[in-house]
């Protein structure tokens, strides 16, 4: 079981993302890490700090149920989009970044492109 990011665009050959949810969890964690906060420590993953507290564009894409379906608007992929880019530039200079994370990364950059081209939602399942 786990978690697929795709464009909405209805498009079967159209590139994803997908993850075991352990997997897009610790991928989540290491994007908290990247913009300087704990996500453990946040309201809804276990923790009692709330999102108010930090200030993040890829809030949308971190604070959000690891199984509750859903999308993210074209709007918001933008807004996503460059922030992500440039963690990956970042994880790629830094020592201890797993492979995996710079790759879903990378892969996610691609899906979020293709979202914002052709306006479209960035679908959960």
């Amino acid at each position: 079981m786990g978690l697929t990011l795709f464009p909405g665009d209805g498009d079967t050959s159209s590139p994803d993302v997908g993850w075991p949810y352990s997997g897009f969890a610790a991928f989540r964690r290491q994007l908290a890490r990247a913009e300087g906060f704990d996500l453990d420590e946040m309201w809804g993953f276990g923790g009692e700090r709330p999102w108010s507290d930090v200030s993040t564009s890829l809030e949308p894409l971190l604070d959000r149920p690891d199984d509750g379906g859903g999308e993210l608007s074209p709007t918001e992929c933008a807004a996503l989009l460059p922030r992500l880019e440039a963690i990956v530039d970042q994880w790629r200079n830094e020592v201890g970044v797993p492979w995996r994370h710079i790759d879903s990364a990378q892969q996610l950059t691609v899906v979020l492109r293709i979202c914002v081209a052709k306006d479209v939602e960035l679908l959960f399942l």
